[in-house]
């Protein structure tokens, strides 16, 4: 089943970004139209027939500028005034008919072509929006998110940084823990700790796991738990969970909890996961140590993870908000990559033969 799921998934992914890329080489010949002649009603030939038209139409109506120098049995050039003008009415007007009615049955064939090209895109997805990565707030790349017809679940490719927040051991306050302590955020502004009312980080005790070290938290947690308890949040060194932008999350209507399937397009190994932490607004591309073992990436969270070929695919609405056991991720993320399967099939083009998305927004939050 894993390895159905990998191919299938990939099959869809690749084919989905050819066509987003495809845009920009719509307009470039291809090989095929180069090497074989294109039938006679074809774009190319409608060109040539609307320019041969005014052409035509003016030796019909007798062009009056001097012909060009004509070679001689010699190969010399004569003067242009030396030759005579001979016009062929009749048969220029034969022609002229002849461009006309070509050109005329030309229109039929690229409206036909328009509307295909609307049916393939309308067949296999749409591209929701770009997502802009950016490093130290300068553009880095566009990440394009994609959706297929007949389904929710939204996917993109990219890299994968390793987040190793919710572990017992991730922060430490000499930074000795699995993390670097600046990725918890600095004084004041702890992003990746659990903190009491005055924003001071709980240090975990001696009946904690980790004694002295820091409590990492995540978004997804178990809320019965007290914020203090290392166990409320979810262990990156235990549980295959990505990370995603907070606003990204809400405008595609992802929320903490919910499932996923990741598979890395260099080995082929796929995992599922549950959606278990926010990120920065401006990067796209992690996941938990977790994940990353699962993946066959190097899960070290401080020289770890991979820039691309991680494809990411996630399901909205999909979980409780609340976390869940390595089993119940298994279970429901084989469950919904079924579900999507079944729901996408339906399009019989889908795997056919490529979309042409259109962009939306771009997300900035």
């Amino acid at each position: 089943m894993r390895h159905d799921v990998v191919f299938f998934v990939a099959a869809i992914f690749l084919c989905f970004s050819a066509s987003a890329r495809g845009k920009q080489a719509s307009d470039a010949p291809t090989s095929s139209q180069v090497e074989n002649p294109t039938p006679a009603n074809s774009s190319r030939d409608c060109i040539g027939n609307s320019a041969a038209v005014p052409e035509a139409r003016q030796v019909a109506d007798g062009d009056s500028r001097p012909p060009l120098a004509q070679a001689d049995a010699t190969g010399a050039l004569g003067p242009a005034d030396a030759l005579p003008t001979t016009i062929h009415l009749e048969e220029d007007l034969k022609i002229l008919e002849q461009r006309q009615s070509g050109l005329a049955q030309c229109v039929p064939a690229i409206n036909e072509q328009l509307a295909e090209q609307d049916s393939r895109g309308a067949c296999l997805g749409e591209l929701l929006l770009n997502f802009e990565m950016r490093h130290d707030g300068e553009p880095e790349r566009d990440i394009p998110i994609g959706q297929l017809a007949g389904s929710r679940a939204f996917f993109y490719e990219s890299g994968m940084t390793i987040d190793a927040d919710g572990a017992p051991n991730a922060y430490h306050p000499d930074n000795v823990g699995l993390d670097d302590l600046a990725n918890a955020g600095t004084p004041g502004s702890w992003e990746g700790l659990a903190k009491d009312a005055d924003g001071e980080p709980f240090i975990q005790g001696p009946a904690d796991p980790f004694p002295g070290y820091y409590v990492s938290a995540t978004a997804l947690a178990d809320r019965s738990k007290a914020v203090n308890d290392p166990t409320r949040y979810v262990d990156a060194s235990r549980i295959p969970f990505v990370v995603l932008p907070g606003g990204m999350a809400r405008q595609l209507g992802a929320r903490v909890g919910d499932f996923a399937v990741v598979f890395n397009q260099r080995n082929a190994k796929m995992s599922y996961a549950i959606f278990g932490d926010v990120g920065p607004h401006d990067r796209i591309g992690e996941g938990s140590m977790a994940l990353a073992e699962n993946l066959g990436i190097r899960s070290d969270a401080r020289n770890g993870g991979t820039r691309r070929g991680i494809v990411y695919l996630v399901f909205p609405g999909s979980g409780n908000g609340r976390p869940r056991t390595i089993e119940e991720i298994e279970a429901e993320g084989q469950r919904l990559v079924q579900d999507w399967e079944t729901s996408i099939a339906t399009n019989a083009c889908a795997l056919s033969r490529p979309a042409r998305p259109v962009e939306k927004n771009r997300t900035t939050d």
